[in-house]
């Protein structure tokens, strides 16, 4: 009777120590174009609150590719990249796999989450203007960027710059390529200096007088601003004031970072889980702090800098539309010298 008393007990802890071991080796694989200290915070979070441990491959570049020749065999089990243009090329070259999340579904707007499911978007920048911060000027469309009136005051960097394929390709989705031929002609004879540089130059350079405005993205005001990119910087930011451009008939342009889950996810209900957690208030939160970006999911506020440039209307055109329009944007970019 001992004896089976003792082997009940064994067999109990065995399973416990079964049922530990399982739940300890829980993990999930991301390969990621973005500097993984830049979503760390998240990943500690979810970890924290989860138990599974989260892996991170760190990829410049050549995500697909890599997916691609590790074929089934591959560990990654999500798939996290900057630029709506980028999420499309994973699906393009076959190396997601659809998902169904209420979760999803209901935290991401339907325009920035790809309508099968093959990817999502977790957060999002908005291509504004910067302004030198005495010019008479409170509002401004995409559309007057190309007003004569603007003759040789508009700083921006290169039009083939994704940045500004994605915003030149968004107007061809709102008003065809044979507008936006005559737009970006505009814009062009606009320009107070060659189109070069990064966005944050757009500020220098409106601080140093060579331009007015410049066309950039919103997150590199809360780099410059809170200062951690430098004391200059913090100078460039002073010396502007940020508007949020709409165009016409609809609202700002944005781009986003978001993720996939792998085609051959090894760790497919755990990478959901993330990817869940991601949108939820706790991780949107967090990503506002960490990286000066919007929200994708409503009602969860963005970093006080910010928030300070006033409320955030997004553009109604899907990506995937918008993004199916970057081959006529680059050939329009090199087709009216843009970049010259």
């Amino acid at each position: 009777m001992r004896n089976a008393h003792f082997k009940t007990t064994l067999l109990a802890a065995a399973s416990l120590l079964a049922v530990a071991n399982s739940a300890s080796a829980a993990e999930v694989s991301i390969y990621t174009t973005r500097e993984p200290g830049l979503i760390q915070p998240l990943l500690d979070s979810f970890s924290s609150s989860t138990g599974i441990k989260v892996n991170t491959v760190f990829l410049k570049d050549g995500l697909a590719e890599r997916v691609a020749s590790e074929g089934e065999s591959s560990p990654a089990d999500i798939l996290m990249a900057v630029d709506a243009g980028n999420l499309v090329d994973l699906v393009d070259k076959g190396v997601t796999q659809p998902v169904e999340s209420a979760v999803l579904s209901e935290a991401i707007p339907a325009q920035l989450r790809d309508a099968d499911g093959n990817w999502f978007g977790l957060s999002m920048r908005a291509r504004v203007v910067y302004a030198a911060k005495d010019l008479d000027l409170d509002a401004i469309t995409y559309e007057d960027l190309s007003d004569p009136k603007w003759k040789g005051k508009v700083c921006i960097r290169s039009g083939q710059h994704p940045y500004n394929t994605a915003l030149i390709a968004d107007y061809i989705a709102h008003y065809g390529p044979e507008e936006t031929e005559k737009w970006l002609t505009g814009l062009k004879g606009n320009l107070a200096r060659k189109a070069a540089g990064g966005d944050r130059e757009g500020a220098k350079d409106i601080l140093g007088g060579v331009c007015d405005i410049a066309v950039a993205n919103s997150y590199y005001v809360g780099l410059m601003r809170s200062g951690k990119g430098g004391d200059e910087q913090k100078q460039w930011a002073d010396a502007i004031k940020v508007l949020l451009p709409t165009f016409r008939d609809d609202g700002t342009h944005v781009n986003i970072s978001g993720a996939a889950v792998a085609k051959h996810a090894p760790n497919r209900e755990e990478a959901v889980k993330l990817l869940e957690y991601l949108v939820s208030d706790e991780a949107q939160k967090i990503y506002a702090e960490a990286n000066y970006e919007y929200p994708v999911k409503a009602g969860v506020a963005a970093d006080p800098i910010i928030a300070e440039l006033g409320e955030l209307k997004i553009d109604s055109k899907p990506l995937t539309e918008i993004v199916a329009n970057r081959k006529a944007a680059s050939e329009l970019v090199d087709k009216v010298g843009f970049d010259n």
